[in-house]
């Protein structure tokens, strides 16, 4: 999108999208999946399908970036434990969004709807891990490579739903509580939402003004939302996540099946 045409859009339009962002973005430290409001509402802004990603994701970068800081600020994710996950996740975003170009996501967008609903079962039929008696038990290095690069080049090729992968199969692998698993989610979202953003902008698929506008909102909407999120503990982010996983389902399945 040219730069003029940018700022051709109508004011009130602008913050109806600041709107979204800052919902999505409370919405996304908690539980993730803020891609289901600022996706559709870039569209809706007029936004060519390939700035729609290349924008989506520089508002995602400033979201995730505000809610993994404020976790980290709260000693709820520690970088040591994970250097192997931070790394497999950035290599497989890179790659991811240099597929994204070339590769059609077609069979990857019909098995979403699965793939996520069957995170939003696990929860809200699942036994909630409960806190470790101990915050600073090993975390197993060998299995974050298959994770964070798989994990990684998905987001960087789709993204919805990156963050409630990120927590379930944390949750599942490692001796954490949903606070923490929200936080290795919240972190590795950054790095891959980082990632894939240099990607779109060496191609030129991000529009400015509108990304930077969005962002802004979204940073404070994550803000508030990680700091809700850590308050309220796992009774506060269970019922959240298991609604935006269903969310998150209902409209990939009309998007991809019925669409």
């Amino acid at each position: 999108m040219p730069f003029a045409l940018e700022l051709a859009i109508d004011p009130s339009t602008l913050a109806i999208l600041a709107l979204v962002a800052f919902i999505a973005g409370f919405i996304d430290a908690i539980a993730g999946g803020g891609g289901l409001l600022t996706i559709p509402a870039l569209l809706t802004a007029g936004l060519p399908p390939h700035l729609v990603l290349g924008t989506n994701k520089l508002c995602a970068t400033f979201g995730s970036g505000t809610a993994a800081l404020t976790f980290y600020r709260r000693k709820l994710f520690d970088p040591k434990q994970w250097r192997n996950a931070l790394l497999a996740t950035l290599i497989g975003a890179l790659l991811g969004a240099v597929i994204a170009h070339w590769m059609p996501a077609a069979w990857l967008n019909q098995m979403l709807p699965v793939i996520v609903f069957g995170c939003g079962l696990y929860l809200l039929f699942g036994r909630m891990p409960e806190a470790p008696a101990e915050h600073d038990l090993p975390i197993a290095r060998g299995r974050q490579w298959p994770q964070g690069l798989g994990l990684g080049l998905y987001d960087g090729v789709a993204g919805p739903g990156t963050g409630a992968f990120w927590t379930v199969s944390s949750l599942l692998m490692y001796p954490l509580d949903l606070v923490r698993a929200s936080g290795v989610a919240r972190t590795m979202n950054f790095v891959s939402n980082a990632a894939a953003l240099a990607v779109f902008i060496a191609f030129g698929q991000v529009a400015w003004v509108l990304g930077l506008s969005m962002g802004a909102a979204l940073m404070v909407g994550a803000f508030l939302g990680a700091r809700t999120a850590i308050k309220g503990g796992s009774k506060f982010i269970r019922p959240v996540f298991i609604t935006v996983v269903l969310a998150l389902t209902a409209r990939l399945v009309w998007q991809h099946w019925f669409g």
